[in-house]
């Protein structure tokens, strides 16, 4: 297990590498970068991007028509614009940028956001409690709902209960996580209908007046929309798992055999069963977590204006600010990564029957 360790950890910087590269080299050709953006602000053009798509042809022409690198750039003074490439580094090549970019990160130093004036690092310290509470609170829901509900389905495999289930379980599965998270804002959240739930953020604005179990229920009740709308997905995969891996152990010889000796259906079911069936399903934890944790934060975040990493990340794109942009995909690359090796020493430590070593073999 050590060697098959080993050459995990050794794929790891060469798939960072290759993220960073190939990341790196899309953003050279996409147009409306910081410096632009920048520009379109102090000419009073609002956002840069619009320029793009229709918007801003005359002032791209006239740029063009000037000489001018930048488009819409016509009128200002080229020290301004040199200022402007020398503070951002874009007065040095590509390549060594790339290479200057890879080494701060080396020494774990991801540098300062263009638009905030605040290091990339604290950043995602300020954002990172939002999006790992909807991921841990999915995770550990979807779970709770799910496993029942497997070994129910199992136990009454074929049955009118089974079939009513799947059937709604194919329809969670098959709903987007925002056309649910939106149609939960319009009936619970004041839309059109019913206003049970806030709004927006993850407390009221007085919580620093609240006692401790009403601050408790106060943050329970800003979660529960975002935290059931990014859960409908993994509680439909995680269900169906749970059955499957229910039905294959039952329909092993150890189970007759158990059977046979006078054993009741619930000790067989949760003595033996249970323990061999949920091995798959309680290791593929990280897995799980990390999915949930990617996936849905960017759409859950921005429609319920939660002020976590996935809408942090968007953000960014927009305003093209290029260290938050590669700083947080250095991040949860190299999170994801590390998640997937804890996967697989989750699956060994649960059941030490599997070897990955002799299966690469």
């Amino acid at each position: 297990m050590g060697a098959y360790i080993l050459r995990r950890l050794a794929l790891v910087l060469p798939t960072l590498l290759g993220i960073m590269i190939i990341n790196f080299t899309l953003t050279q050709f996409v147009p409306g970068g910081p410096i632009e953006q920048i520009i379109a602000q102090v000419q009073g053009q609002g956002d840069v991007t619009a320029g793009f798509t229709g918007g801003g042809g005359d002032a791209m022409d006239a740029g063009r028509a000037s000489g001018d690198n930048y488009a819409g750039a016509r009128g200002l003074p080229p020290e301004f614009i040199d200022k402007l490439e020398k503070e951002f580094g874009f007065d040095k090549p590509p390549l060594e940028r790339f290479g200057l970019m890879l080494w701060n990160y080396c020494r774990l130093d991801f540098g300062d956001s263009y638009f905030r004036s605040v290091s990339v690092i604290d950043l995602v310290k300020e954002k990172m409690p939002v999006s790992i509470t909807l991921g841990l609170w999915s995770t550990l829901i979807a779970y709770l709902v799910s496993i029942p509900l497997g070994i129910r389905k199992a136990v009454k495999d074929g049955s009118s209960f089974d079939s009513w289930t799947s059937g709604l379980i194919i329809v969670a599965y098959a709903i987007p996580g925002f056309l649910f998270a939106i149609l939960l804002l319009v009936v619970f959240a004041g839309g059109s209908y019913f206003q049970w739930f806030p709004l927006r953020g993850l407390t009221s604005d007085n919580f620093a007046q609240l006692s401790w179990y009403q601050k408790i229920f106060d943050y329970l009740w800003h979660i529960a929309l975002p935290v059931l709308a990014s859960t409908i997905s993994a509680f439909a995969t995680l269900t169906l798992l749970t059955k499957n891996s229910f039905l294959d152990e039952i329909k092993k010889h150890y189970v007759m055999t158990a059977r046979a000796k006078g054993q009741s259906e619930r000790k067989v079911l949760y003595g033996h069963v249970f323990r061999n069936a949920m091995l798959i399903v309680i290791a593929g934890f990280p897995g799980v977590f990390i999915s949930v944790f990617f996936s849905g934060s960017l759409i859950i975040e921005t429609i319920f204006s939660l002020d976590g990493l996935g809408r942090l990340g968007f953000e960014a794109a927009v305003a093209r600010d290029y260290p938050v942009i590669f700083g947080t995909l250095f991040i949860f690359g190299l999170l994801g990564l590390v998640v997937g090796i804890l996967s697989d020493l989750m699956y060994v430590f649960v059941d030490p029957r599997i070897d990955f070593e002799s299966r690469e073999g």
